[in-house]
């Protein structure tokens, strides 16, 4: 019986890899620009960080989180999404105690959550991410979304559309959440039942439910930009002024809520508005979470970060017909005619790779022709030509693919002739 991948995952090959490398090659070159250093949390967490942390009456802990009982009885839950993990271990490392504030940090690796899967959406997915910790400067919020625009825009995406929401401070939110459950409860019952747990648990989750978007409510549900206080709109206002001088465009969306319990003040999504691209358009999300370190048992702690799934880079790249820079090429391939000829080539072949040379050989006894072939097949910019006569005379015969120019080189000086030919 043949053994296939599990539903909602994907194997990434060759050929296909190369992409994934260059983005994440992009993504830590302009974290280190922007003085971001990486941090590497578990893949899985005590459940209870993502209860607390991500909260109760969202879909990701109701409906979608992977969680399993250990050995010793622990509920054990796969990492659904980075944020929370980063504030653990920031809190227990207390690296709240770092003398250089904020702390700068990014994070790559594989997601899980249990979901439908589609086109750019599966259930175990790499997310790239970004939390700045210990900063209450709107600039702060400025930097983070501009290193996520900037990310995207130097990889080749043009039809991005950035839009920005204020969910206001524990005042702002308060007064908001009671007039959403005055406009909301007289026709709950026409909702839901997600919505209707909503109302009084987390009524602002109800403007993010995809079952009911298009109900005639949620057109003319309070806004929260009209709830927010003088300290809130001045925050805002400074949010979008400093994205303003970055050069940044933005839209502001009152509905933008995001989908998990711990953002305030600013909240961004950055979609593609490629056609084709899909109907969920979400290409990055992110915002301000002041509190969740509290809630974790750390020390008030104000942060801000994002995170986008390289798997929806790909395909917004794909939509807008992006092709990346992604070349397989060695430096040298070596040929070999005759038996020990081919047993020299073993020790060149390693000679060239101890000098930070790309090189290969052939493993399968193939012809003179077939040999040149597979070096065509690997973009080998040049190809080394050995045979029992060079052997004995000592020299090999070395061709520049590009050109098509030959020379001979002594065996003896070939691998520090071959590094000058390269420049």
């Amino acid at each position: 019986m043949s053994i296939n991948i599990p539903r909602g995952t994907q194997d990434i090959l060759p050929g296909q890899v190369e992409t994934w490398q260059l983005i994440e090659e992009t993504a830590k070159r302009l974290c280190r620009l922007y003085q971001y250093e990486e941090i590497r949390t578990p893949i899985f967490e005590h459940t209870e960080l993502f209860s607390r942390g991500v909260g109760d009456s969202t879909d990701i802990v109701q409906k979608e989180m992977y969680t399993f009982e250990d050995r010793g009885g622990r509920s054990i839950t796969l990492r659904p999404e980075g944020t929370a993990a980063v504030v653990r271990a920031f809190v227990e490392k207390k690296m709240f105690g770092n003398p250089d504030q904020p702390v700068k940090l990014y994070y790559m690796g594989p997601m899980f959550r249990y979901e439908r899967p589609q086109a750019g959406r599966f259930r175990q997915f790499v997310q790239f991410g970004v939390e700045a910790l210990g900063s209450n400067d709107p600039a702060i919020d400025a930097e983070v979304i501009s290193l996520a625009m900037n990310l995207y825009w130097e990889l080749g995406l043009k039809k991005l559309k950035l839009v920005l929401n204020s969910l206001g401070d524990a005042e702002s939110r308060k007064a908001h959440r009671d007039a959403l459950v005055s406009h909301f409860k007289p026709r709950i019952g026409e909702f839901c039942g997600d919505c209707q747990t909503r109302l009084e648990k987390n009524p602002l989750r109800i403007l993010d439910c995809k079952k009911d978007r298009d109900h005639e409510l949620m057109k003319t549900a309070p806004s929260i930009i009209e709830y927010l206080n003088e300290g809130s709109r001045d925050y805002f206002e400074k949010v979008r002024e400093y994205l303003s001088e970055l050069g940044i465009p933005f839209e502001i969306d009152p509905n933008l809520v995001r989908g998990l319990d711990y953002y305030n003040h600013t909240a961004f999504e950055i979609m593609s508005e490629a056609e084709g691209f899909g109907s969920i358009t979400t290409l990055c999300g992110g915002g301000r979470y002041n509190g969740l370190a509290e809630e974790i048992g750390g020390p008030e702690t104000p942060g801000i970060g994002f995170a986008f799934s390289i798997e929806r880079f790909i395909a917004a790249l794909e939509a807008e017909k992006v092709a990346l820079p992604v070349e397989k090429k060695i430096d040298c391939y070596l040929v070999s005619l005759g038996d020990r000829a081919k047993d020299y080539t073993v020790g060149l072949l390693q000679q060239l790779r101890n000098q930070g040379i790309s090189a290969e050989r052939d493993y399968l006894g193939r012809k003179l022709k077939a040999q040149f072939k597979a070096a065509d097949r690997l973009n080998a910019s040049f190809v080394a030509v050995l045979g029992e006569d060079e052997l004995d005379k000592g020299v090999i015969n070395l061709k520049n693919m590009g050109t098509g120019e030959q020379q001979e080189v002594e065996l003896a000086s070939f691998v520090e002739k071959f590094r000058e030919q390269q420049g």
